[in-house]
């Protein structure tokens, strides 16, 4: 366990930034996996309505390095690509 003032403020630190990190990460795979589950029902309407705040959130998430950048655009190809498949 930490001994000196810093070392357990920087613990103190590192718990609150765990318990945003982990909501942020969860906020995430929530409204992917809505996302998905628009397509898989094939519901073209509400499945367009819904890229924007997904991108938003996914976005913010490579912002915020829950998750990496290549990452982000390769969630948000793979939305579009089966977006345009059901549009057609």
């Amino acid at each position: 366990m930490a001994n000196t003032v810093s070392a357990l403020k920087r613990v103190r630190i590192a718990e609150r930034r765990t318990a945003v990190n982990r909501s942020r990460k969860t906020r995430l795979r929530y409204q992917i996996r809505a996302m998905r589950r628009l397509l898989e029902s094939k519901d073209t309407k509400a499945a367009t309505e819904a890229v924007p705040k997904t991108f938003s959130v996914i976005d913010r998430a490579a912002k915020w390095g829950i998750i990496k950048k290549n990452t982000a655009a390769r969630y948000k190809s793979r939305l579009t690509i089966r977006l345009r498949k059901l549009a057609a």
